[in-house]
């Protein structure tokens, strides 16, 4: 019992290390071991170093070229890169001018694309359509249960979940409508009108990514032509910053 006594942590003495004595204190502080540490490890990759910039001076190709050797030059013993001749504010403005002019061709011809999916598919079948609902009224629970949806419309069971150009049964018996009976046929034509439908949405995210982009260029040229202005709204990734300016009278 006596020995687990002595086992016990909170019985237990807190070693510190010794600290400097006061005969001693003019030559500073005493150096722990953690100070040690830091002293020892700055001293290693000091040494690793050099040691790698010494073996990489040895082993360097003379006849080496790169092409930042004449990309840059030496300011005050350091490497520093050359700068190019920037644009004049009139070359700036021509480039953000015809930037302007490329977007909005592209924008204006999937525009077009678009009126044109529009035409093909009438938008029947679109995910983002709104579905309308069909209300049936019975008089009792029991004509509830035994409601059957094909009967009461008199057409094929096939047909049901098309919410357009469901013919009748008289029809498909007097007139030949090709592939309305068939349900390979029809599972192909509405697995091929939910690809046209999914493109159509990808030309329209498309079509307002470009309006923005333009409008963003539109904005940083209008800023390089006027100088006092005021932020008022941020720019956003589906939103152009917008700034308010001064108003100038034209002569």
């Amino acid at each position: 019992m006596s020995s687990f006594r002595k086992a016990l942590k909170s019985r237990q003495r807190n070693h510190h290390e010794r600290s400097q004595l006061g005969f001693r204190k003019n030559m500073g502080l005493l150096e722990k071991k953690k100070d040690y540490k830091l002293r020892a490890d700055d001293y290693h990759k000091k040494q690793n170093t050099l040691s790698a910039l010494r073996k990489k001076a040895l082993e360097k190709n003379p006849d080496e070229f790169y092409f930042n050797m004449i990309s840059s030059k030496l300011e005050d013993g350091v490497h520093t890169m050359k700068t190019t001749e920037e644009m004049t504010e009139e070359q700036k403005k021509v480039m953000r001018s015809q930037d302007i002019k490329y977007v909005e061709m592209k924008r204006v011809a999937e525009a077009k694309k678009i009126e044109k999916l529009k035409g093909e598919l009438h938008l029947l079948d679109a995910e983002s359509k709104q579905r309308s609902k069909h209300t049936f009224f019975v008089d009792s629970k029991k004509e509830v249960e035994s409601f059957d949806l094909a009967s009461h419309l008199n057409t094929a069971p096939e047909l049901l979940d098309r919410a357009y150009n469901r013919p009748t049964l008289q029809t498909l018996e007097t007139k030949s409508i090709k592939g309305a009976v068939q349900p390979e046929i029809i599972k192909k034509m509405a697995r091929q009108r939910r690809h046209q439908y999914k493109i159509l949405s990808q030309r329209i995210d498309r079509e307002k990514k470009m309006f923005v982009i333009s409008q963003k260029i539109q904005t940083r040229k209008d800023l390089q032509d006027k100088n006092k202005k005021v932020k008022v709204k941020n720019e956003t990734v589906y939103s152009a910053a917008i700034y308010k300016f001064d108003s100038k009278r034209k002569r």
